[in-house]
């Protein structure tokens, strides 16, 4: 069935109690989300985590939560009420927005009506999903413009330049799913993969995806706008209490939007896992599917949690680098070439032999090129420094430590005697 006719019939009823579905599990996810993190980041440092409020401390979220609302409201002097205002709430909006083209599960008998298990479908539901998300950072940036403070400039602007390059590696690698689907809609991408899912043929598009849309909701090791070691909080230093929880929310959400995203266009989306399906007629049937689509979700979510226990923060010279030098030029190169492999299959000129042995001398290639050692330019020989002159600049300046080395081996040179020490 096309878009048109699985979605643009449902009574106003089942849309809005389908849109109250998602903003409930959205909040639920979160909560249970901040648990998890903390739960799983407890047990690679060898500690407990929250065990106390409520069963295996599940409750822990929900205090916190309630305990952020209730702070004292703080508006700093130097900021623009209305912007400082305004920001939060562009932040969290977006995120809830995108979820109105996530397929959750087939069609299914919902209080009497059948319905697909997703609020609503486009033929350019990716775009929109992208286009969203990208709202979200203005929240960010004009939140650290507004505060009135160095240290949230800096996150906002570190944010703003984040999305703009890791977007483009992320767009770039949804493109080779667009080109081996033939659509830009969610669902008739989750339905082109009852066959086999795309992280397997598209495992370079997959890996990129993943690596970027860490970047992309600025999570450890990328998390560069919000570096406390340098730059206090980042965008959010100077908010507290609900407008804080606030982007704490948004963060939140947009992790599980990445993942999930990640799911429907890689991981079969709500499809059962491989081979359950042929043991099990009815794992693909009714709210079944609402259980796998949330444990491959999960498992993203646990990805994140595994980098931002394990690695360090890079530097952010570093991160730039790796997104412009390498992530962008290899989906450059993977997107042409997987649109002359697939013109190829079209034409019925290439074979699966053929694929696997190309598929295997790029890969070769690539590994050649990632771990070759790279030829290090001939070192020039160092210029000789220039006396110090501490009266050069109109004022006695003291000289730097090179420069008293370079004076005392001066002073050395000139004292040694050139007679044989008569």
């Amino acid at each position: 069935m096309s878009v048109d006719e699985l979605f643009g019939n449902d009574p106003w009823w089942v849309v809005a109690l389908k849109a109250l579905l998602i903003f409930v599990f959205l909040v639920l996810y979160t909560l249970f989300n901040i648990w998890f993190e903390r739960r799983v980041v407890a047990r690679m440092q060898h500690r407990i985590g929250p065990n106390v409020h409520g069963p295996f401390g599940l409750l822990q979220s929900l205090a916190d939560g309630v305990k952020l609302g209730l702070k004292e409201e703080i508006f700093p002097k130097a900021a623009d009420k209305i912007v400082y205002f305004v920001a939060p709430i562009i932040a969290v909006v977006p995120a809830f927005l995108a979820w109105a083209v996530i397929p959750f599960g087939p069609v299914v008998n919902f209080f009497g009506h059948e319905t697909p298990l997703q609020l609503t479908d486009l033929p350019v539901a990716v775009l929109y999903i992208l286009a969203v998300t990208s709202v979200g950072v203005y929240g960010i940036v004009l939140a650290g413009w507004s505060s009135g403070s160095i240290y949230a400039l800096l996150g906002g602007l570190r944010s703003s330049a984040q999305v703009i390059s890791y977007e483009v590696a992320m767009g770039l690698s949804l493109v080779a799913v667009f080109i081996y689907a033939g659509s830009m809609s969610t669902s008739e991408i989750v339905a082109a993969q009852e066959d086999i899912w795309f992280f397997i043929p598209l495992l370079p598009s997959f890996i990129i995806y993943v690596i970027a849309m860490v970047g992309e909701t600025n999570r450890a090791p990328f998390d560069l706008p919000e570096a406390e070691g340098e730059l206090v909080g980042g965008f959010h230093t100077e908010y507290s209490s609900f407008k804080f929880a606030m982007f704490f929310l948004a963060e939140y959400i947009n992790m599980v939007t990445v993942s999930a995203l990640a799911t429907t266009m890689f991981l079969g989306g709500w499809r059962a896992p491989f081979g359950l399906a042929q043991i099990w007629e009815g794992a693909n049937e009714g709210y079944w599917p609402v259980l796998w689509f949330f444990l491959k979700t999960l498992g993203f979510i646990f990805l994140y949690i595994w980098l931002r226990g394990t690695l360090p923060r890079m530097r952010y010279d570093q991160f730039m680098h790796f997104g412009w030098k390498w992530l962008i030029p290899i989906a450059l190169g993977w997107i042409i070439a997987l649109a002359f492999i697939r013109k190829l299959q079209v034409e019925d000129m290439l074979d699966s032999t053929a694929m696997l042995i190309a598929a295997g001398v790029a890969g070769l290639l690539l590994l050649v090129t990632f771990f070759l050692p790279a030829q290090e330019d001939e070192e020039e020989p160092a210029e000789e420094p220039a006396e110090f002159d501490a009266f050069a600049g109109g004022y006695p300046v003291p000289p730097l430590p090179s420069q008293r080395e370079a004076m005392a081996a001066r002073t050395t040179t000139t004292s040694q005697p050139t007679d044989g020490g008569e």
